[in-house]
């Protein structure tokens, strides 16, 4: 009897060592990655113009549809809310879509867009300014930070656009021209959401290219049909009103694709 369960508790402690080394060998199994959907980048990039002519700040004149002359020593507008539709007509909305563009700042006048994903594009649509929601959600950080000089109060909110020179033809002092538009509620809302056309180009978003949208942002639009602006009456806009929706129903058209490299 004392053999057999001397037997007995050999085998099992056999039995335990051989499992416990199994358990020792044994490689785990991999934890399965989550599926990321591929992405890449687009590049917008923006130029000024003054109808067809390259624009250049305070030297150059230009004349507007009413027949002033005037030049530029100002342009800044914001960009938000781009949205890229596929080919499929699947659509990519960037988030936290802000950019401010200075035509005047090398730097200033391109963004990327990231997170986009792999495929080809056929059309693109943005805002002109910055939504009603961003105008009354307290103090901002970023493009959208005060201090860039492109807000009044939370009242009246952010400037969506803003054109300043002097022309000769403009009554104000030293001639100035001061166009800030803004308004983002009621009758005079000056908000404009834009689809500038892609044509027959199209931008391929890889995992190795990222497509460079060119713009021409033709200043020269804000002051012509279907409002046409005389500086003589119209010199200074600093607050939301009809004037500024008037003008800002001018520049709705003013961008335009002139290509896109890939």
């Amino acid at each position: 009897m004392k053999t057999t369960l001397k037997f007995i508790t050999i085998a099992l402690l056999a039995i335990t060592l051989t499992n416990c080394k199994k358990d020792k060998n044994t490689v785990p199994e991999p934890i399965p990655e989550p599926t990321v959907p591929a992405a890449g980048s687009l590049s917008l990039m923006f130029e000024g113009m003054v109808g067809s002519s390259p624009l250049v700040f305070s030297t150059d004149t230009y004349t507007n549809q009413a027949g002033n002359t005037f030049n530029v020593s100002m342009v800044k507008f914001y960009i938000s809310n781009v949205k890229l539709t596929k080919m499929d007509n699947s659509i990519f909305t960037e988030s936290n879509s802000y950019h401010l563009i200075d035509l005047s700042d090398v730097a200033s006048t391109s963004f990327t867009v990231a997170g986009v994903p792999l495929g080809d594009y056929k059309s693109i649509e943005f805002m002109i300014g910055v939504d009603s929601a961003r105008n009354v959600s307290g103090a901002q950080t970023g493009a959208l930070d005060p201090a860039k000089g492109m807000f009044w109060s939370w009242s009246s909110g952010y400037i969506m656009a803003k054109v300043e020179g002097t022309s000769p033809q403009s009554t104000a002092p030293a001639n100035k021209l001061e166009f800030h538009i803004g308004g983002f509620s009621g009758s005079n809302k000056t908000l404009k959401t834009v689809s500038p056309s892609f044509n027959t180009d199209t931008a391929h978003v890889t995992s190795s290219i990222t497509p460079q949208i060119h713009l021409s942002a033709n200043i020269a639009e804000w002051f012509a049909a279907p409002n046409i602006i005389n500086f003589s009456s119209t010199n200074s806009v600093t607050m939301p009103s009809p004037t500024a929706k008037k003008i800002a129903d001018n520049y709705a058209d003013m961008f335009t694709i002139e290509h896109i490299h890939n």
